[in-house]
């Protein structure tokens, strides 16, 4: 029997294919999988989203740091998720949001909460939750080792990108390094500026500020003043542009300086054929492949003797591991799979109430 699966967005992020945050991407991939599974996809996200499914758009707030903003937002959430629930009788919640906990339904459908980000950033309360039924997954083997007190953690589920839409570009010249990510303090995108100087190398940034003061701060007082004519910031761009822009680059630089749960921007650089330097931080010692798809580094100037190497690592065997490891039709098959055997209790559940009336 097909099942109604809903994705709960967070309130302050449109969701689509091609969002900016990694958490938004994976939703997009969930509802798209959930539909050419053959279930019923309902996707509970800021207005103006894109998916696959159906949307119950709610009003949209870019600022997320504003209390009044947020207890406003959170509202409007759980109005949409009771409402969702009690029209369309759903088997599954997905929640992505980092704030969940404020409009998880207290009792009821089952949920699954996938952690897109460390545990650090999640409330203490959110994450020992005792509603039944609510179900936690990490999105790399390395979260999944850094979260051993939360209760009913599932296997992880390994993040994929869409290896189809991106592939290398043979006839192309590689001549830039490259940094997309949001412009915020823990992504270190000066230091990759400063490495880039180091290597004498061009250094494109794309990226959104989104409108929260610690983040548009760190742009004007770190990243605006290291620019120059050859390390430009471009902004928030597009999946075209991002596909052109991964497929002429020398290499991808990622100086995170917190441990990364995933990196969904390393695996759409693989599946482009260009290799990754990173900070060896988190997941990304478990997505690069030293041997074959980039280096990993602890500082900017060994991000900068890194740049010099770049070219050497094969396109080829960059997409090849995209392929094998970091698909989502495989990451989609793993959320139905699990949707399925939590959406089948809950169908059960359904029945048994209606035979005991």
């Amino acid at each position: 029997m097909p099942l109604t699966i809903l994705q709960v967005a967070f309130p302050f992020a449109r969701v689509s294919r091609d969002s900016v945050g990694g958490a938004e991407q994976i939703l997009a991939a969930c509802d798209a999988a959930v539909m050419r599974a053959g279930h019923r996809s309902i996707v509970v996200a800021r207005e103006g989203s894109k998916v696959a499914g159906d949307l119950i758009p709610v009003p949209g707030t870019r600022r997320a740091d504003d209390p009044h903003a947020r207890a406003g937002a959170h509202a409007n959430h759980r109005e949409a998720i009771d409402g969702a629930i009690s029209r369309f009788g759903v088997d599954v919640l997905h929640f992505h949001g980092l704030d969940f906990d404020r409009y998880l339904p207290s009792e009821g459908v089952p949920a699954l909460v996938t952690l897109h980000l460390a545990p650090f950033a999640y409330s203490a309360a959110a994450l020992t939750s005792e509603r039944a039924g609510t179900y936690f997954n990490c999105v790399s083997q390395t979260q999944h080792g850094s979260c051993p007190e939360i209760p009913n953690l599932l296997a992880p589920i390994l993040n994929g990108v869409d290896v189809e839409r991106l592939r290398p570009n043979l006839q192309g010249r590689r001549v830039h390094t490259l940094v997309l990510a949001r412009i915020c303090p823990e992504k270190g995108v000066h230091l990759a500026i400063e490495a880039a100087k180091k290597a004498d190398a061009d250094l494109v940034i794309a990226g959104e500020v989104f409108p929260y003061a610690d983040h548009e701060r760190y742009f004007a007082e770190e990243i605006r003043p290291r620019l120059d004519a050859r390390r430009v910031f471009i902004g928030p761009i597009g999946f075209a542009r991002k596909r052109d822009l991964l497929q002429s680059a020398r290499c991808l630089l990622v100086p995170s300086l917190i441990a990364e749960t995933s990196s969904l921007v390393a695996m759409e650089a693989f599946a482009c054929g260009t290799p990754v330097i990173g900070f060896r931080r988190g997941a990304l010692s478990e997505i690069i492949d030293e041997a074959v798809t980039g280096v990993l580094v602890d500082d900017a100037d060994e991000m900068a003797a890194a740049i010099a190497r770049a070219d050497a690592f094969a396109a080829a065997a960059c997409a090849e591991t995209a392929r094998r490891r970091f698909s989502a039709a495989r990451m989609g098959r793993d959320y139905i799979a699990l949707y399925e055997r939590l959406g089948g209790r809950s169908q059960q559940r359904r029945y048994s109430e209606r035979v005991a009336s």
